[in-house]
């Protein structure tokens, strides 16, 4: 995992430079609200859990990355859709060691897929669009 300032999302294949990119698929990015990895690392008896550990691609804070569902958003110059729940695997059991599974349940965020490419900063506002049928 590497942390970068700016991320060029590219229509539908991700972010670019990511494992996932050229896949099409509904995981072409993934999002997780700050405010969820301090849930998760009270679940845990953890001063921190760091955003890579959790392997998302973006933190988003400020905002409940549930009202997301079923409707397309903006983040930076880039137009993505929610495609779902990002649900824990078991590697969660790998980076936290036991319990690090449930910890990261209901907690995990979500999973986009890029519709009109464009760049992401941190910083950069997430703007949820109306309502569509995906």
């Amino acid at each position: 995992m590497t942390s970068v300032e700016t991320a060029v999302a590219d229509a539908g294949q991700g972010l670019l430079g990511d494992r996932y990119n050229g896949r099409s698929g509904s995981r072409q990015v993934t999002l997780i609200q700050r405010e969820h990895l301090g849930a998760i690392a009270s679940h845990l008896g953890l001063d921190l859990v760091a955003p890579d550990q959790l392997r998302r691609n973006i933190v988003v804070e400020g905002i409940n990355l549930a009202a997301l569902k079923d409707h397309h958003f903006r983040l930076g110059s880039a137009l993505l859709a929610w495609t779902g729940e990002c649900h824990p695997c078991s590697r969660m059991e790998e980076a936290f060691g036991p319990g690090g599974y449930n910890a990261v349940r209901g907690h995990g965020g979500i999973t986009a897929r890029v519709i009109e490419g464009g760049t992401i900063a941190i910083g950069d506002r997430l703007e949820r669009l109306p309502a569509t049928s995906l």
